[in-house]
């Protein structure tokens, strides 16, 4: 197929980084455009991000001489692209606007964002978990009152590495959980050179992360209201959440303790989550993981420096299931924040979106 062509939306940052660098070879999609804030705009990408590179692998050698775009510029980048993945750093308010304007201008936007997680004809996914919410597209086009354009959104990166678990023991009815997530730097954009007080230090809040790690699984597992056209959240499970910036580069922790309707065994439930076949494998999307989860049997594991990179970073691991003196059963889980958590899980639904014919050449 001919590839798509990309626009990255705040191209300098961590994320928008991240992007560059898993699309550099994409077979599907192909970064044409990158765009920014003001300040960078007109600049070459080399000079606007300067020595702000992030990544342990170096920037990709054809994005070093492209010219950034100013990001509010919509109709030239939009004139520009097929699609284009948000990771802009603005208000809420600012984001959710500029994402409207590219969506009214017919182009699909695919963002990282939280800005847009909880409007109501917005599709939050986890594309091995709720791939048919990308059907409430049909009634946010009509709102907007676009063909082709829209926007959908991939959600927090705290919820990867225990979300996907809840959601396939579903069949037990989970019904309580308290979480403790141990969250990377990299998570506020950051690395151990810009941010030298986090070596050797544990900070026990992150903004805003608690209420979205309680909160946004809910959407996930929730279903679409044919006659309002909005997505109706899960009433549950209660989950309770803290969360806790640990100094790790990549890789998000939770810590779980969960109660269920019914009484698995743990043999039932280790099984269910390796046998767990998703609509990407399926469909074998490029950056698809072929294990979506893998169980650990070893005590020590999931470790960040020897599980964060499975499938690529697309994977996630699970260890330590075992029976609990007050819920009913405890576990570890593990995901890379910003490939599957953020850059990587947003490739992941535009190739889910394109296989659904949501995105295709304007």
């Amino acid at each position: 197929m001919e590839r798509l062509k990309v626009a990255v939306l705040g191209a300098t940052g961590m994320v928008g980084q991240r992007f560059i660098s898993l699309l550099e070879d994409h077979p599907w999609f192909e970064v044409t455009t990158l765009a920014a804030s003001p300040r960078s705009a007109g600049k070459t990408y080399e000079e606007a991000v300067g020595g702000r590179w992030k990544l342990e692998t170096p920037m990709p050698e054809r994005v070093k001489s492209m010219t950034v775009l100013d990001v509010s510029d919509v109709a030239r980048v939009s004139s520009e692209v097929d699609f284009c993945f948000s990771a802009v750093d603005m208000t809420k308010d600012e984001i959710r606007k500029i994402e409207e304007e590219y969506a009214k201008n017919e182009t699909p936007v695919v963002s990282n964002n939280s800005a847009h997680r909880w409007t109501e004809d917005v599709p939050m996914i986890i594309p091995e978990l709720n791939p048919e919410h990308t059907r409430i597209i049909e009634y946010q086009r009509k709102r907007l009152n676009t063909t082709n354009g829209f926007i959908a959104v991939k959600p927090n990166c705290s919820i990867q590495a225990y979300a996907p678990a809840v959601h396939i023991w579903k069949e037990f009815g989970p019904k309580r959980l308290a979480v403790s997530t141990y969250q990377a730097i990299s998570g506020a954009g950051k690395t151990f050179k810009d941010w030298p007080e986090m070596e050797g230090n544990v900070i026990p809040y992150i903004g805003g992360e608690e209420e979205k790690s309680e909160k946004e699984p809910l959407k996930i597992y929730g279903h679409i209201d044919e006659n309002k056209g909005v997505i109706v959240p899960a009433e549950g499970p209660e989950i309770t959440a803290q969360c806790i910036r640990i100094p790790v580069l990549n890789g998000h922790t939770a810590s779980v303790f969960i109660d269920f309707e019914k009484d698995p065994s743990k043999e039932e439930l280790i099984s269910a989550l390796t046998s767990y076949v998703g609509e990407p494998q399926k469909l074998d999307l490029p950056s698809a993981p072929k294990q979506f989860i893998q169980y650990l049997e070893d005590d020590n594991r999931p470790q960040v420096t020897l599980d964060v990179d499975f499938e690529r970073g697309f994977g996630i691991s699970i260890g330590r299931l075992r029976k609990d003196t007050v819920f009913d059963y405890k576990f570890v889980g593990l995901a890379h924040n910003t490939i599957r958590g953020a850059a990587g899980g947003a490739v992941l639904c535009a190739e889910l979106l394109t296989a659904q014919k949501y995105i295709g050449k304007k």
